[in-house]
């Protein structure tokens, strides 16, 4: 047979085709491969956060070491108090080191700071400071010395 115009530029259709298949081959790897790190990257992260989640919380001393306060001192230094079985530490916390300051019995009764300023004598200064506020407003109450 002979190669006719017709056959000639059905050949070079055909050549077009499979060069075009070859892109969208390369395109449906490029996206295989693309989607299956995706999926290794999502099961990396859910399990990280699955393993924080569950994991046992490690408790330093058996749960028998809680931190009462702390105070920065500086940029990088911190007192702290920590309670261990009924011992107050004081430590000292920086520059790579911890110091012991100082060592107390704890007290019986954990007091907050609003119960340290109100006895039971002394009337709270929130609701002095109310009362302050309605008297300077001329909204009247019980003013300063009365009772």
């Amino acid at each position: 047979m002979s190669d006719t115009p017709s056959s000639a530029a059905q050949a070079s259709g055909i050549e077009a085709i499979s060069a075009g298949g070859d892109a969208l081959v390369g395109m449906a790897t490029l996206g295989k491969t693309a989607a299956a790190l995706a999926l290794v990257i999502a099961t990396i992260l859910i399990c990280t956060a699955l393993l924080k989640r569950w994991s046992p919380q490690r408790s330093a001393a058996g749960g028998q070491l809680r931190v009462v306060g702390s105070t920065a001192l500086g940029s990088r230094e911190r007192v702290v108090i920590v309670d261990v079985k009924g011992t107050w530490l004081v430590l000292g916390v920086g520059g790579g080191q911890i110091t012991k300051l100082h060592e107390l019995e704890a007290p019986r009764q954990t007091q907050t700071p609003l119960d340290d300023a109100a006895g039971p004598s002394e009337e709270r200064f929130a609701s002095r400071f109310a009362r302050a506020l309605k008297h300077n407003a001329g909204l009247g109450g019980q003013g300063r010395g009365e009772s």
